[in-house]
């Protein structure tokens, strides 16, 4: 199940309509790749990572359920070797790209925390 997500419940998260990027700044990011945003600073700073799967794009919390730590080690890297899911540079959990559900590892059964997003003329903006 998607765990839904209230930004606004978050100190230092982007609001509902707050643009993430420009789909510009994600083309160089291979279908199937991922790309890692930060909001805020400090204790409030927020960690986001969008996928691209075609036309569509998701985005996550850049947080494990496991011990809330970030996934990736190295910049903009949160997939596995095959790039068919995403994995915590930790622990080695890994999670469904499509909806953020923990397959293997630590765990297993729990989701990420999804980031309802949407493409406006160009955009990738917060969503609803």
């Amino acid at each position: 199940m998607l765990k839904a997500l209230k930004l606004s419940t978050i100190p230092g998260a982007p609001a509902r309509g707050e643009i993430l990027c420009r789909v510009d700044d994600i083309q160089d990011v291979t279908d199937g790749g991922a790309k890692g945003f930060r909001f805020g600073e400090g204790p409030d700073e927020v960690r986001i990572f969008l996928l691209r799967q075609g036309a569509r794009v998701v985005a996550y919390l850049n947080a494990c359920p496991h011990v809330l730590s970030p996934l990736n080690w190295v910049p903009d890297r949160f997939l596995d070797p095959t790039r068919t899911l995403i994995q915590c540079a930790t622990h080695g959990a890994q999670f469904r790209i499509a909806d953020g559900y923990c397959v293997a590892g630590p765990c297993a059964g729990k989701t990420l925390t999804a980031v309802p997003v949407e493409v406006v003329n160009g955009e990738v903006r917060v969503g609803e």
